[in-house]
C-alpha cells in the first residue's frame, strides 16, 4: 500500500526522497542547523528544488559547511565561488553566508549551541499545525517574524520572516505535514 504524502513534494524523486528523510524532522545538531540556514537563505527568490539539486555542489563549495571556515573567507575563495557554476552565485549571498558564519559562532558563544538559541522560540518541542493542504500552509507566522527580527539584530542576513518559516520546516521547529501525510505522526 502506497503512503500518503504532503501534495508539494509529488513528481520529484530528489523532492520525495527529501520529504520523506529529511523535512519537519527536528534537527538540533549546530552543523546541520547551519547547513539549512545557508540552504535556505540561497532558496530566498527562487525554488527549493533548485538549491535541492545543488546541495552536494553547495557542500563542496562551502567546505561542507564548516562555519568556522567559511567565517575566514577571504576574497579569493569568494571570487571562487562566485566563478562555480555548481552553486547559485550571488554576490549577496555568498557574502551574506560569511557574515552568517560569523554571527553564527557568536550565538554559539552567547548560547553553548545554536541549537539551544533557536529552539527556545519554540520551547525546545515542535509546534505541530494542522495543515490539511500544503498550499494552506503560511509562509510565515508571526513567530517567524519574531525570530527573524532577533536573527537580523544578531547580524545575520537574508533572514526575511518567509525564509526563517521555511527554516523552521525544514528543521522540524513546525510540523507543517499534512495531517494525512504519513510523517506528520513520524516528526
Amino acid at each position: 500500500m502506497e503512503k500518503h504524502k504532503c501534495g508539494w513534494c509529488l513528481g520529484s524523486d530528489l523532492y520525495e526522497a527529501y520529504h520523506d528523510l529529511e523535512w519537519g524532522t527536528p534537527v538540533k545538531n549546530d552543523h546541520s542547523l547551519f547547513e539549512f540556514l545557508i540552504l535556505e537563505t540561497f532558496q530566498a527568490g527562487l525554488s527549493w528544488i533548485t538549491v535541492l539539486k545543488k546541495r552536494e555542489n553547495f557542500r563542496k563549495a562551502f567546505d561542507q559547511f564548516d562555519y568556522k571556515k567559511i567565517a575566514e573567507y577571504k576574497q579569493p575563495k569568494i571570487e571562487s565561488l562566485l566563478q562555480d557554476a555548481g552553486i547559485i552565485r550571488n554576490k549577496l549571498k555568498v557574502n551574506a553566508t560569511i557574515s552568517n558564519a560569523k554571527a553564527f559562532i557568536q550565538v554559539q558563544d552567547e548560547f553553548g549551541s545554536f541549537s539551544t538559541y533557536i529552539w527556545s522560540f519554540v520551547n525546545d518541542s515542535p509546534i505541530k499545525n494542522k495543515v490539511v493542504n500544503y498550499k494552506e500552509a503560511p509562509g510565515n507566522t508571526e513567530l517567524s517574524d519574531q525570530v527573524s527580527k532577533d536573527l537580523k539584530k544578531r547580524g545575520f542576513k537574508f533572514v526575511g520572516s518567509t525564509v526563517v518559516y521555511a527554516f523552521m520546516q525544514a528543521t522540524g521547529m513546525v510540523n507543517d505535514h499534512e495531517i494525512n501525510c504519513f510523517r506528520y505522526d513520524e516528526v
